[in-house]
């Protein structure tokens, strides 16, 4: 089955020798994402809520370069560096997403890249 990389121009290019995401047959895989504004590359300022917010914005802009939609996400992974962080990076979740819901896992790290506090991977169809 063929790949094909897919990128954006809204958000900060990557740091490292991957795609944001691959289309393989009709799913589309997005790498983790964590809360770099696009115009610096730079970390949102501010708690797990704040870099959830700008999370989801990265999210959205890659899915849209795909065709996608966040109702077309079908899994979703959330990396947090503390689990403390689980209701602010949840509410901000909830907000995103109506039922019904992807499948969902979550799981405290020792680190993310730049230091973030959350990182959100998904795979959308």
């Amino acid at each position: 089955m063929p790949r094909e990389a897919i990128s954006s121009n809204a958000i900060a290019p990557t740091g490292g020798p991957f795609s944001p995401a691959v289309r393989a047959g009709e799913f589309v895989f997005l790498s983790g994402q964590v809360a770099q504004l696009p115009t610096t590359g730079k970390l949102v300022a501010g708690d797990a809520a704040a870099q959830t917010e700008q999370i989801f914005k990265n999210l959205h802009a890659v899915l849209s370069a795909a065709g996608k939609t966040l109702a077309d996400v079908v899994r979703v992974a959330v990396h947090l560096t503390d689990m403390k962080d689980f209701a602010q990076m949840n509410a901000v979740y909830a907000r995103n997403f109506e039922p019904p819901y992807p499948a969902r896992t979550t799981v405290a790290v020792a680190a993310l890249p730049m230091g973030a506090l959350v990182e959100i991977d998904l795979v959308a169809r």
